[in-house]
């Protein structure tokens, strides 16, 4: 006799939900990855002990890469951690399965777009589009998470 998934894992928006996390998740590592590796062409580090380690003191010091691929960072942080509360929500609310999809790929897409328009200082306004459409979907699951629990206030 087959074991019984997990209730969630039989609920399909979840799964989608669920997929589209793990790889915005796994582009934070990747842009992660990015930055050390920036730190250590450009000699950059913020820690005296990495920079002793990487040719002395002289090398604790910021760069104009370093600090960008911080702030792309930093704005994933800002933007993904919200959708993961968010989406996971809305994954609850019995949504339609073709809805929620187009919601979390939008969001992935417009994220990846974000993070490829930081990185390679793409022509404006190509970044704040990407960021503008990546919102569109949490604001639309922000509204019908507030319009479903508006019964319990």
């Amino acid at each position: 006799r087959a074991a019984r998934s997990p209730k969630m894992m039989e609920n399909e928006v979840f799964l989608t939900f669920t997929f589209y996390s793990t790889i915005l998740i796994l582009k934070m590592y990747v842009v992660a990855i990015i930055t050390g590796q920036v730190r250590l062409r450009k000699k950059a580090f913020a820690n005296p002990e990495d920079a002793l380690r990487n040719g002395g003191l002289q090398f604790c010091r910021e760069d104009p890469d370093v600090e960008r691929c911080l702030r792309a960072h930093r704005n994933d942080m800002e933007n993904i951690f919200p959708f993961l509360f968010l989406g996971a929500i809305y994954s609850l609310l019995d949504p339609s399965p073709t809805v929620a999809r187009i919601h979390f790929l939008t969001f992935c897409v417009g994220r990846i777009i974000h993070t490829i328009a930081y990185l390679l200082r793409l022509r404006a306004p190509t970044r704040s589009v990407a960021y503008s459409v990546a919102q569109l979907p949490c604001f639309s699951m922000a509204l019908q998470i507030l319009l479903a629990t508006t019964p319990y206030w």
